[in-house]
């Protein structure tokens, strides 16, 4: 569509800025009209339909926020941008968790407004052609990866229909193994952005000194190695969805700059001098506790309120057992493109009454396991794994969930599972630390500090 199609509606008490505003987006051909405070933006969309209202927040009569509910309730395909000052932002914030597209500070930059602009109304043309067609096809599609029935992963799915066509930032939490990458994914693919770059990254994967290239690329010869220019994560991500899995693993330098960005919109490569635009929705995970790490100083507090504008707290797998014959089923299928999986009775009560600390990820390996070790078609109990099966503790003891009447060290006893634990993983992966911490589902640093922990050194240990 060209910009002649568009209209627009400027809302701002304050009339120089109304006019600048009212001014540049006429010279960019769109269909432009002004009002002086929110009452006289409500007279116009009782006469006119905009495709976009840019709103400053503070006004009097009625104010941006009231403006926006009425929008949202008798016009939810018209996009919102609101002005708020720099000082301000935590309104804007809020502002878009109630459904404005997203905010600009005063003072701004003329190139900064064009951008949003066209990218709002882009995103408006998608939703509408996305909505006319959306009757072709499966209308839960993205979901394909997200299994279960149960009422924490109805509130999932509901929670995730909401947001996913917003351009909030969303932090995603829960334990390892629940499914973080697959949500972020949902939320992308569920979204206007849905045809636009889906990209992930691990935070602690990465070495610290490669990291800041990997986000925002290089330039040719800034560093040794740097043979040719490189784009970043965040200009492949473009109009998409960056998805920073194990957030808490940043470290604090790359927290400054990941904020600079967030708060910008704008970023340069390693050794460059020019600034770059970009439009990425940032999707974060972790399974740390982030306000802990804020309290002791090893998390910045301004990037996490910039995260978690949005919280999505995954429900462990002990939290959903009723989904555990849904996805055993689900799981055998991926692993073996067969149907008519079948779980003995034996099997399937202790499938459902074991803990599942490695959650889902940790089911998809036992039953992997049960698919190399067991009948091609069916789970018995003698093909799960010792910890299924009544296994035992390093003391030689059965694991129980009983507590004696003299109480016993809770700590001692998780400390000395873990322990048995590392070292298994280590066995099973030949003393390598990077692979043993991809086959327990935590970073590099996680098992370098637990290894140090317990005075554990591994075969590649320099």
């Amino acid at each position: 569509m060209a910009n002649k199609d568009f209209r627009i509606l400027v809302v701002d008490d304050e009339e120089s800025l109304r006019e600048v505003l009212t001014i540049m987006l006429h010279r960019e051909g769109y269909r432009v009209d002004a009002a002086a405070d929110g009452a006289q933006a409500l007279a116009c969309l009782n006469d006119k339909t905009y495709d976009l209202i840019i709103s400053d927040i503070k006004m009097p009569r009625v104010t941006g926020f009231e403006l926006l509910k009425h929008v949202r309730e008798t016009a939810p395909e018209t996009v919102m941008i609101m002005i708020t000052a720099f000082s301000s932002t935590e309104e804007a914030v809020e502002a878009m968790k109630q459904g404005a597209y997203d905010y600009i500070t005063k003072p701004f930059k003329n190139e900064e407004i064009r951008l949003i602009v066209r990218n709002a109304l882009e995103r408006r043309a998608l939703r509408q052609e996305s909505r006319q067609t959306k009757n072709e096809g499966p209308q839960r599609k993205a979901f394909a990866n997200l299994i279960g029935q149960s009422r924490p992963m109805q509130e999932l799915y509901d929670l995730i229909e909401k947001v996913a066509d917003t351009r909030v930032n969303v932090l995603i939490t829960g334990e390892s193994g629940t499914g973080k990458e697959v949500v972020a994914k949902a939320i992308h693919y569920n979204s206007d952005r849905r045809d636009m770059p889906f990209i992930p990254i691990n935070c602690g994967a990465i070495p610290e000194n490669l990291l800041e290239s990997e986000l925002f690329g290089h330039e040719k010869g800034s560093f040794t190695g740097a043979v040719s220019q490189k784009p970043g994560l965040f200009e492949v991500a473009n109009l998409g969805t960056l998805f920073l899995d194990e957030i808490g693993e940043l470290p604090p330098m790359m927290q400054v700059k990941l904020l600079r960005v967030i708060q910008e919109r704008e970023f340069r490569r390693v050794g460059g001098t020019k600034n770059i635009r970009c439009d990425v929705r940032v999707i974060a995970a972790t399974n740390k506790d982030l306000e802990g790490e804020v309290k002791i100083g090893a998390f910045r507090e301004d990037l996490f309120y910039r995260l978690n504008v949005i919280r999505i707290e995954l429900p462990s797998l002990r939290e959903r057992r009723e989904d555990i014959p849904l996805l055993v089923e689900y799981l055998y299928h991926k692993l073996t493109g067969r149907q008519g999986f079948q779980v003995e009775e034996a099997a399937m009560r202790r499938l459902l009454e074991y803990r599942w600390p490695g959650n889902i990820r940790e089911l998809e390996n036992v039953i992997e396991r049960c698919v190399v070790l067991g009948a091609s078609d069916r789970v018995t109990a003698d093909c799960l794994p010792l910890p299924l099966q009544g296994g035992v503790t390093p003391a030689g003891e059965a694991v129980s969930t009983e507590i004696p009447d003299s109480g016993f060290d809770l700590d001692a006893y998780l400390g000395s599972i873990e322990q048995e634990i590392l070292q298994k993983a280590l066995e099973k992966t030949g003393g390598v630390r990077k692979k043993a911490a991809e086959l327990l589902g935590i970073s590099f640093r996680s098992i370098r500090y637990r290894l140090a922990k317990f005075g554990i050194s591994p075969d590649d240990e320099e």
